[in-house]
């Protein structure tokens, strides 16, 4: 089963409503579609987004890396030698987390369908459906409580709010105006994407802990770089913090697990470059007795369904996170992911199960 060739496609699709953090504001979703084809001729995809706030990508510097870099090293070699394979892709260069990402899941798509398994079972299959959240964008507060009761009428029970803009007075503004027009049985849970400090963030949270907001759990609230600030906030607060952009390797994640800087971590593909590294980041943080979550950037469907293939497959990976390709104006993926309201399960087939894209 040798790796026979490597090819990139680009795709842009527009966003059906801005996507607004803290870090950036998107309304085209952009990606680098991966299709890796074998010698008996079986075909696995991939994706990188560029995040260029997060992960320092772009289109440009994706395709060099997959193109120039990655695939003169890979094609030719037998895949059912695939650890060797996954050491010579994670060394081929320096961080490049996307691009890596991206062959990776086609990797494991090609993997999982030699063996004549879904990817889920092929990871380990624990479960086979799970429900995800559904992003509240950050914007003034009665927009955001008018799209928090719109995702609510389309059927999802929890909803991830992004804070981080503006005093911090606004962001406890925001929650107040989304709990008042939902109520308090939908979860909220936050995300403030490196919006604060580690006092600010204190204040913030423990007002709304008094306010009886009820957050199930509040993701970076500092910078990426500030353990010891995430530690703080940790250590002064009673609603669990998770780690996300803090998190990008496994040599990331043994720090924050040695500091117990964080009480959550968030796994992202884009960031741990691909199924192989996250694996392990999730086996690391279970052995500390940390649940994870897998989450994504503003992917389409072919990245979600690799994220959401390996969440389904570990049973400490407790949080889903995977509402991007329901906020694009278009779906140009047969198969894949199948979402019915907040509720997720997976097409029929081996691999994932993905069988045409409109690109290609």
């Amino acid at each position: 089963m040798i790796i026979q060739s490597i090819e990139t496609f680009d795709v842009a699709i527009p966003l059906t409503k801005p996507f607004k953090t803290a870090l950036r504001t998107v309304t085209t979703a952009y990606s680098v579609y991966v299709k890796i084809t074998s010698s008996e001729g079986m075909i696995g995809y991939g994706e990188a987004p560029p995040t260029h706030v997060i992960t320092g990508e772009s289109m440009a510097s994706i395709r060099y890396a997959i193109n120039d870099i990655i695939a003169p090293q890979l094609v030719g070699l037998n895949l059912l030698e695939s650890d060797r394979i996954f050491q010579k892709l994670n060394t081929s260069l320096v961080r490049n987390t996307s691009a890596k990402a991206a062959i990776d899941m086609a990797l494991y798509d090609l993997l999982a369908r030699k063996a004549n398994l879904p990817l889920f079972q092929f990871l380990g299959g624990f479960r086979d459906t799970f429900e995800t959240d559904f992003t509240v964008s950050v914007n003034d507060p009665q927009e955001m409580a008018d799209d928090a009761e719109k995702y609510i009428k389309d059927g999802f029970t929890m909803l991830k709010v992004k804070v981080g803009i503006g005093d911090v007075k606004e962001d406890i503004e925001r929650i107040h105006a989304i709990r008042k027009r939902i109520g308090h049985d939908p979860k909220l849970r936050l995300d403030a994407n490196q919006g604060w400090n580690a006092k600010e963030a204190v204040r913030a949270i423990r007002t709304m802990e008094e306010a009886g907001l009820e957050i199930e759990f509040v993701e970076q609230p500092v910078p990426a770089h500030d353990l010891e600030g995430l530690k703080y906030v940790t250590d002064h607060t009673d609603t669990p913090i998770m780690a996300d952009e803090s998190v990008f390797s496994v040599y990331d994640a043994r720090r924050v697990l040695e500091m117990r800087a964080a009480d959550l971590i968030n796994i992202k593909l884009m960031k741990s470059g691909g199924i192989y590294h996250a694996i392990k980041i999730n086996a690391l943080a279970e052995a500390n007795g940390v649940a994870c979550m897998v989450g994504s950037m503003i992917e389409t469907k072919i990245g979600i369904t690799a994220a959401a293939h390996f969440a389904a497959s570990q049973p400490n990976i407790q949080y889903f996170d995977f509402d991007a390709p329901l906020m694009l104006a278009k779906d140009l993926v047969s198969g894949g992911v199948i979402y019915e309201r907040s509720k997720m399960t997976f097409s029929k087939g081996y691999g994932l199960a993905i069988s045409n894209l409109e690109i290609i």
